[in-house]
Formats: C-alpha cells, structure tokens, sequence
C-alpha cells in the first residue's frame, strides 16, 4: 500500500495497493481528487508498476496522467467512482421530498495518511462539504473505509463478506449527520466506467444459508462482462443490507435496496483519476453506468435514531465469491431431513413385525 507514490505533499489523497501473484499483478488505485473513485487495472506478469504524472494529474486537464508500465500488460481495467448522496422524506404518503443532494466532487477529505495501516492493510477517506449552508456535517461526517486482502477468508463484522486475495472492501459511513427531515432516507449513487466491449449488468441470487449474515437472504452483484464470451471481469458484491450501529448486530439491520443500473454519461461528477487514466473518451468511448443503492426500511427510522448507517461492498477481478453450505448448515439440514425418514423407516419395519407376528399364530387349515 502506497500513499501519494512520487508525491510529497498530503493536500490530496490518493492511495495505490498493489496485489502481485505469480503470472498477474492486480492495482487498485483509491483517490479523492474530485469526486471519490477507485480504479482498478488487472495486468499480466508480476513486474507491472503505476506511473503518475501529479503536474498533470493536479490540472485542469489530468488526461494521461496515470498509466501503467508496461501498457501491454494491462488485460482488463474499469473504475468505481461514489458520485451524490441523495436525501429524501415521504412528505404525504407515496409523496417524496427531496433535498438537494451531497455533491461527493465537492467535498474536503481529510488525509488518508492518518489513517493508513500497513498491517491491517487498512486506510479511510473521511469527507465533509466544503459548504454546509444547512449545518448537516456541523457534528458528523462521511467515510469511505478502504480493506485489502492477502487471501481468501470472511470479514469478522456483519455482513461478514466472504472475500478473496482478488478483491477489496469499501464501507461507506455515515456518522452523526443530521437529517433534514422526519424519517429521512439516504441514497448513495455508484457509476461505473467500462472499456469498450464490456457490459455492466445487475444480478440478485438468494439463498437459504443465512448462517453469517442471519435473516439476510439476497446477495446482490454488479458484473462487467465481455461481450465477446460473456466471461467475467471485475465485480462489486452487496448484502441487502446495510447497519445502524458501529458494533452491528442483526437488530441493527437497514433496508438496502438497488434501483436498476442505467446508462449515467449524463450525471458522472469530475473524477480526476478517472479522467487520468481513461483520458477524455469518459461517455463516448467508454460507457458509464450508473446504480443507485437507498438505505431505510418502511419507516426509516433506524438513521434518525442512531445516527449512524454502514455499507460493505466488495470489489475484485473475476467471479464473485460464492457462498457454499458451511458443515454446519449442512449437519442441521442432515438431521432435519434425515430423521423424519429414519422414523419413517423404522415405524414400516415395525408394521411389517408386527404383521409378520399376527400372522404366524394361524396354523394352515390343510
């Protein structure tokens, strides 16, 4: 994990992990220079490096400050860039007021530096308006908390993602921000970037095994496929759900929801490492989509009570990570179906005695 690499200055943020495994080296590039983005680049062979021109990358016209050495390496690279947060209340039933919304370009990030942990291979981009006309961010805060991995395993905290050596976590916080209205929702809108002949879909696979994320049944995926043999590329994955609490619980459970992934080349907010990597091409040659994920049930009252709200997401190269049925799940489901048929057995082989028995006491009449 790398801060600033070639940069001395800590006025901006951008932090550079790099992944390297025998024949292919995987960058993950998290900036907050305009709005909050991570690119992520996957390339074959070992030796791939990052190169960043910051003269360029810092003016007006960033395009072609970022690239990787070799540029034939590359096989497949794509960007995740976190553009509003929406805010909104029911006024009158199945009437919504909405405010205006949190412009993430137009936010002040502290530095990542100090939150940066090598060991834990752990950092957090934390942001507030550069304005706050309304006093919302006077007590809180947003926050994007960044994971890398060395291996495959499951996040100790809920949703407890199941991860591999092939993908990061994000957790997007919001703490201590004050609502501008009764019940107040929130949505976080993510628009992703695609290479030509690359296609973003949105999947939902639901499951009976709820044994780390209990009462939480959905999982959601955000796939980039290649048109070409409809292989798999990059990923984010989501639990429906999101947490009201800093240590949660199941009772600390949010309504998460997804609504429908779009075409977004009108909406996508300046994103310098975006702009810096694909050059100008950004909604023409390469596509920009666009999902909206909203956090609150019926009510939506957890928010206004806790101030406090948290999403995990992951994201990597390749398939998704599935979950298969743990040796626990698969005891119980044993013994639930198992013992059922085991009295059934054994009450038709007592019939059948018994029958046997009865019979037997009858001499033949010849």
């Amino acid at each position: 994990m790398q801060y600033n690499p070639g940069w001395n200055s800590s006025s901006v943020n951008l932090l550079h992990v790099r992944a390297e495994g025998p024949s292919d080296t995987l960058h993950y590039v998290w900036s907050s220079i305009g709005a909050p983005a991570v690119l992520l680049v996957a390339t074959q062979g070992p030796s791939s490096s990052l190169s960043i021109n910051w003269t360029q990358l810092l003016s007006p016209t960033p395009a072609g400050a970022i690239w990787i050495d070799p540029p034939s390496s590359v096989v497949h690279s794509t960007a995740v860039v976190f553009t509003k947060v929406f805010e909104y209340s029911e006024a009158k039933p199945s009437e919504e007021l909405f405010y205006p919304p949190y412009d993430l370009s137009d936010f002040s990030w502290a530095s990542i530096n100090h939150t940066l942990n090598h060991t834990a291979l752990t950092a957090e981009l934390t942001g507030v308006p550069a304005t706050d006309p309304g006093g919302g961010f006077s007590n809180g805060s947003l926050a994007f908390r960044v994971t890398a991995y060395e291996a495959r395993g499951r996040d100790g905290r809920l949703p407890s993602l199941l991860h591999t050596a092939d993908s990061s976590q994000v957790e997007f916080v919001l703490a201590g921000v004050a609502p501008r209205g009764n019940s107040s929702r929130f949505v976080l809108e993510v628009a992703t970037v695609e290479e030509p002949g690359v296609l973003r879909s949105l999947r939902s696979a639901r499951s009976i095994d709820d044994e780390y994320t209990p009462t939480i049944f959905e999982m959601l995926s955000l796939v980039a496929e290649s048109q070409n043999d409809s292989s798999t590329l990059s990923f984010l994955q989501w639990k429906a759900t999101a947490y009201g609490s800093r240590s949660p619980r199941r009772e600390d459970g949010i309504q998460c929801q997804a609504h429908g992934l779009q075409a977004a080349n009108w909406s996508l907010p300046v994103s310098s490492i975006v702009q810096a990597y694909f050059g100008d091409g950004v909604g023409s040659t390469y596509s920009v989509s666009a999902v909206n994920v909203s956090f609150g049930g019926e009510e939506g009252r957890v928010y206004q009570e806790k101030r406090y709200l948290s999403w995990s997401v992951l994201l990597g190269f390749g398939q998704p990570p599935a979950d298969t049925f743990s040796p626990l799940v698969i005891s119980i489901m044993a013994v639930a179906l198992g013992t059922p048929l085991a009295m059934l057995l054994v009450g038709t082989c007592l019939v059948l005695l018994a029958q046997r028995k009865r019979y037997s006491e009858y001499e033949p009449i010849n």
